[in-house]
């Protein structure tokens, strides 16, 4: 799977659990999946407050992530040099990479604009698909969405307290009913991606499900299977304003198709079909440009609306699984297993504007803050990078952690910034607050 050589991990001893049993990168099989049902079947009430770590507990000397560092036999400096050299990175297609360095900017990765704030193993994310880490979303400072066994929780981080949302180890049943509609029970749902805006969560399953709910009602409002394919896994959903401003859903599938709903009475709107599977799409800020990724080198800049291909971005040496736009509109971020995020002007669609380097692996995830002055980008495991966008992305901030990235969110108002981290013992949800120079305490919380 992702990566290899890494059973060095698995000796690392916790301070709560007799002994660590930390992933060595390969995300959970079908049968792994299926022994587990909701997440309220651990028992939360066992896990003990000790496991989580404050700033001031960070600033003290405590590993951020309740790693006992000072128990094992080696340091943590050693287990980060043993682990860059023994990571092998997932290439789908193995093409010649010598010369990408060169094109990479030269980062200064000394900088601090997120200070870590919190980290709870109370709440772990679980990933189902290797290649697939868009299961975590922030709808505000405080309000956090993520995917752990067969539900959605939501975490409080001002209660430090969870909340089952969406359980899918049992039958789902859809409540919505209008003319036409072709929703359909589902069952044990393996949640393979998901997007929380607008008062909706929508969730794609591993065999092409689409789960759709409003955050203020306990029901499931919309599902079904929207496609037959055997290949059906939904690599993407999306929740986005198009032109008009009305609220839509896309997905993106192994079936090589693109599918729109409408977000009110979720009737099918579209479908736009292409040559290889879609791993990705992302609609731009005026809802007029939609950019498509997958099992392809390149990224298509199509017209949202119909689904015609306006261009094409060459550059990348593999596939593709993410893409962010900046607030501006102008400039599109796409993360590839190439080990590279290249960001575009797409009025100028030859060639990529800058290409940004990981330290290991695929850029699994990107992100941008609301006001576009940050950019976050997640390898696979263990490393999530900032980027100052003022900068001409050549101030960055390295966040360094041990164990399998499911997903990265600013909070909608840039003030935080969430990490999900999926690993058997040390799996957690990371919070880290943007540094502001008028900050001089800690907050109450």
């Amino acid at each position: 799977m992702e990566n290899f050589g890494n059973d060095f991990l698995d000796y690392l001893v916790d301070d709560y659990y007799d002994v660590a049993d930390f992933d060595n990168g390969e995300t959970q099989s079908s049968s792994d999946v299926e022994s587990l049902d909701s997440d309220f079947e651990d028992d939360f009430e066992m896990s003990k407050s000790r496991t989580d770590t404050s700033a001031l507990e960070a600033r003290n000397g405590k590993d951020i992530q309740g790693i006992p560092w000072e128990r094992l036999h080696f340091t943590r400096e050693k287990c980060r040099e043993t682990r860059l050299k023994q990571y092998r990175n997932y290439e789908s297609l193995s093409r010649p990479r010598q010369d990408l360095e060169k094109e990479c900017l030269q980062v200064e990765m000394g900088n601090s604009f997120y200070d870590f704030q919190f980290n709870t193993r109370l709440v772990k994310s679980t990933i189902v698909h290797f290649q697939l880490r868009n299961l975590l979303w922030a709808t505000s400072k405080h309000d956090v969405y993520l995917m752990q066994n067969y539900s959605v929780l939501h975490w409080s981080s001002l209660l430090r307290r969870s909340k089952e949302v969406l359980n899918v180890s049992k039958p789902v049943v859809p409540t919505m009913k209008l003319p036409g509609l072709r929703s359909q029970s589902l069952s044990r749902v393996q949640i393979s991606t998901m997007a929380v805006k607008e008062n909706l969560i929508v969730a794609g399953g591993f065999q092409g499900e689409l789960i759709c709910k409003y955050l203020n009602h306990p029901q499931v409002a919309f599902c079904t299977k929207i496609t037959a394919s055997e290949n059906a896994i939904t690599n993407a959903v999306d929740i986005y304003q198009d032109s008009v401003g009305k609220i839509r859903i896309m997905t993106a599938n192994n079936d090589a198709k693109v599918r729109i709903f409408d977000a009110e009475n979720f009737a099918s709107l579209g479908c736009f079909s292409f040559d290889w599977s879609v791993n990705n799409t992302s609609v731009s800020p005026d809802g007029k440009l939609l950019a498509v990724l997958g099992d392809n080198p390149d990224c298509l800049i199509t017209d949202a609306n119909s689904g015609r291909t306006i261009g094409s971005l060459r550059g990348h040496l593999d596939y593709s699984f993410t893409s962010a736009w900046h607030p501006n509109g102008h400039v599109l971020a796409t993360g590839n297993q190439d080990t590279s995020c290249r960001l575009w002007d797409v009025r100028k669609m030859s060639e990529s504007m800058a290409v940004l380097k990981g330290r290991m692996g695929a850029i699994r995830a990107v992100k941008f803050s609301s006001d576009g002055r940050f950019m976050a980008m997640a390898e696979p495991a263990d490393f999530v990078h900032i980027f100052d966008t003022e900068s001409s992305w050549v101030e960055g901030q390295e966040i360094d952690m041990f164990g399998e990235i499911a997903g990265i969110s600013f909070s909608p108002d840039t003030e935080s910034l969430f990490v999900g981290v999926s690993d058997r013992t040390y799996g957690s949800l990371l919070e880290f607050n943007r540094r502001r120079h008028n900050r001089y305490l800690d907050s109450m919380i």
